[in-house]
């Protein structure tokens, strides 16, 4: 499972042109998923976005976690996190979980980070033609590999 995740002031996900998610200042997290991904996986994930100090503090050094800065998450599915470049200039997406599969794994993704942060979490609408605006804060874009842990 990959994420990037970008510290924003404002992310909006539209699909045929209305919004189905917002937040302001938080969070956006763009969510690709595997066939060999796993529940573990997600838990992991979402216990590591939820401490990331990558809030600014009183003195303006990143050191508090989006609970801390009273953050916002939206978390928006991304196929193309997987897409392989090795061959040609035409990305393959053969290592992307197909529908059957990353629709649950995303649902269930949405739950947990729910039940971690304790709180709802926005989000985009699966397997859509998403409009994605957003205002990257900082910039701050974080990328993580469950499956690099080490």
């Amino acid at each position: 499972m990959r994420i990037v995740i970008q510290r924003v002031s404002h992310c909006e996900v539209v699909v045929d042109g209305r919004t189905i998610g917002a937040i302001g200042r938080g969070l956006a997290v763009l969510l690709g998923i595997e066939n060999a991904d796993t529940q573990e996986d997600i838990e992991w994930l979402c216990g590591k976005i939820s401490r990331l100090r990558i809030f600014d503090d009183e003195a303006g050094v990143m050191n508090l976690d989006i609970n801390q800065a009273g953050g916002e998450l939206i978390v928006i599915s991304q196929f193309t996190l997987h897409a392989s470049t090795k061959k040609g200039n035409r990305p393959s997406y053969i290592r992307a979980a197909g529908e059957a599969y990353a629709r649950p794994m995303y649902e269930r993704f949405i739950a947990t980070a729910e039940q971690t942060l304790g709180r709802h979490v926005e989000h985009g609408e699966f397997g859509a033609d998403m409009k994605v605006s957003l205002t990257n804060d900082g910039p701050v874009t974080i990328c993580i590999d469950s499956k690099n842990r080490e």
